[in-house]
């Protein structure tokens, strides 16, 4: 890092030029440890505030996140120039290892020859003959293509009887439109799962010469929502036929112009996700849009369901839990949070001791997760029951030492008061310990509420909750959610026969590369 020249210098001048740069990198390596510990820093408190972001979450909090992922991203930048930096030249000709960059993905050759030719040797003007060659391959970003597809039917008529002969006309996306369907799906996923919203999507087209209203988009989107109505038909059928589902729901404003304001609606998530318990059936999600938070909305849903529901502790479901038909699973997570919220402000003895024996029951979880529900079961009661137990006596004893109007004592009762369904998980491996399988399938819209605002009315939370179950089921079955839009809504506009739904589902699809390519 540092050069030393001692031409010239005395014996004290030397020492003194040694000293001032061993000084100047102690100085360095302080700098970099110290930003190595702020770098570690910032992570924890990001991790932090990402679990608070979902439990009671407010637009400074998510402010607040937004500029320590900022800080760090900078921060990490920094520290990675500072190594290549500090990386000994000899050793940068070694080979990397590098992942395969995707076969599927269009390759252009740039071929470097030798500056002098490859026919005659500039030393010795001898012939060259090929020895073989050296290749590398590199990830290169271009912006989005856009192109016009200029569809020709020719005419042709015939010599003996005059008939005209033509080709059909190929369905269109949108009737007297110019968009095609891979431009529709294109702006909702632009929209809903990379958080683009369509104000934004005209401003990137318009820096490239296409100039597209943002009120035309809108209607480009309405129309994939449409489109896939019958997708998303089918996706909630298959999901109330399991046996267990998942459920949460999420503010979302919403737009009342009668009184000039924004209302809230909510946007409630049903999940059907079983991997965890080694079930080879696909997961699946489905949305739905509501303008308010009543329970007739989860018992509307899950009115033909038969099985486990696992939630939160709203009130809502509880006319659920009284038929014979529904049995509540409450969320260990839920329990867990209200006590740690009380830990951050005040952490005492009562709090740690708690959250370390939560903390050995997600222990094992992790131990046998993905694993069949009768090995899940077995390690269950086993393993979990006996410190179950112990934690039903500890927070007991507590309740007996606590002012029934502490806040303590409060999320105490919470827990006791569900400890049947909270424990429900013990006795079938099928269960989970909580309900983070849903809360995973709002966080998309929770981070997406915050560039596309608000719905601007019921048919738009609608429409929003519709593509939302297209995306989010396709990213759990590891498919591409454009490629699959584009291919699907062409597919249903062609007059798919509705006998053959189940083809078209996001977990029997298979893509085709070439197709993705041209999706992207």
């Amino acid at each position: 890092m540092f050069a030393v020249s001692d031409a010239g210098l005395s014996a004290p001048d030397k020492d003194a030029r040694i000293a001032e740069l061993e000084a100047a990198l102690a100085t360095a390596h302080a700098d970099i440890t110290a930003r190595d510990i702020l770098i570690d820093t910032l992570r924890v408190q990001l991790a932090r505030l990402k679990r608070m972001q979902f439990g009671k979450a407010s637009e400074k909090l998510s402010h607040e996140i937004a500029q320590l992922e900022l800080t760090l991203e900078e921060l990490e930048a920094e520290a990675a120039t500072v190594s290549l930096r500090r990386v000994d030249p000899a050793t940068l000709d070694r080979p990397a290892p590098v992942r395969a960059l995707p076969a599927h993905l269009p390759r252009e050759e740039q071929r470097i020859e030798p500056e002098h030719g490859n026919c005659t040797c500039p030393d010795c003007g001898g012939t060259l003959r090929p020895l073989g060659q050296d290749s590398d391959e590199m990830l290169d970003a271009v912006p989005v293509r856009w192109r016009v597809v200029r569809i020709i039917r020719p005419k042709y008529s015939c010599r003996a009887c005059e008939k005209v002969v033509q080709a059909a006309a190929p369905v269109k996306a949108i009737a007297r439109g110019k968009a095609t369907f891979g431009t529709l799906a294109h702006v909702v996923v632009a929209k809903f799962d990379h958080h683009l919203p369509l104000y934004r999507q005209t401003e990137m087209m318009a820096a490239q010469g296409i100039d597209i209203d943002r009120s035309t988009l809108a209607g480009w989107a309405g129309q994939a929502s449409a489109l896939l109505d019958p997708i998303v038909s089918r996706i909630r059928e298959v999901g109330l036929t399991a046996a267990k589902i998942h459920t949460d729901d999420t503010p979302v404003p919403m737009l009342d112009p009668g009184r000039g304001k924004a209302a809230t609606g909510r946007i409630w998530a049903y999940v059907v996700d079983d991997r965890g318990a080694g079930a080879t059936t696909p997961p699946l999600v489905w949305y739905q849009f509501t303008q308010d938070r009543t329970g007739s909305h989860p018992q509307q849903q899950l009115a033909s369901f038969t099985g486990f529901l696992q939630a939160d502790g709203y009130a809502g479901y509880d006319k659920l839990y009284t038929t014979s038909r529904v049995t509540e699973v409450a969320c260990w997570a839920h329990f867990r949070r209200k006590i740690f919220d009380i830990h951050a402000t005040k952490p005492t003895s009562l709090t740690t001791d708690l959250l370390a024996r939560i903390a050995n029951l997600y222990r094992i979880e992790d131990d046998i997760r993905g694993a069949p529900p009768d090995v899940r079961r077995r390690g269950r009661l086993k393993r979990t029951a006996p410190l179950i137990e112990a934690l039903r006596t500890a927070l007991d004893d507590a309740l007996r030492r606590l002012s029934p109007k502490s806040e303590m004592a409060k999320a105490i009762a919470y827990g006791r008061k569900r400890w049947t369904a909270l424990t429900r998980f013990l006795d079938d491996g099928r269960l989970e310990i909580d309900n983070n399988i849903a809360e995973r399938a709002i966080r998309s819209i929770a981070i997406g509420r915050k560039n596309w605002l608000f719905a601007g009315s019921k048919a738009g939370g609608e429409h929003a909750a519709a593509i939302y179950t297209v995306i989010e089921t396709c990213k759990l079955n590891g498919v591409e959610p454009q490629a699959y839009i584009a291919d699907v809504i062409a597919k249903i506009a062609g007059n798919w026969p509705a006998s053959r739904w189940d083809e078209l589902m996001p977990w029997n699809w298979r893509p085709d590369f070439q197709m993705i390519a041209e999706a992207a």
